[in-house]
């Protein structure tokens, strides 16, 4: 029982944040994680101060 729970609740969360994903990015977000995704020089092809459309150094 608790096993159906927990997947219930990993289920869910997991969903939500699926959904929150797929209506930024409908709505225009280029990079989710930054604050100024849907109006910095990146949702216009270029770069901005908090570097979203650009990698960072650890990534690859």
């Amino acid at each position: 029982m608790t096993d159906l729970i927990v997947i219930s609740i990993l289920a869910v969360v997991l969903g939500l944040a699926v959904g929150y994903i797929y209506k930024e990015k409908k709505s225009g977000a280029k990079c989710i994680g930054c604050p100024h995704s849907k109006t910095c020089a990146s949702a216009k092809g270029g770069c901005c101060s908090c570097s979203c459309g650009e990698r960072g150094k650890g990534e690859s």
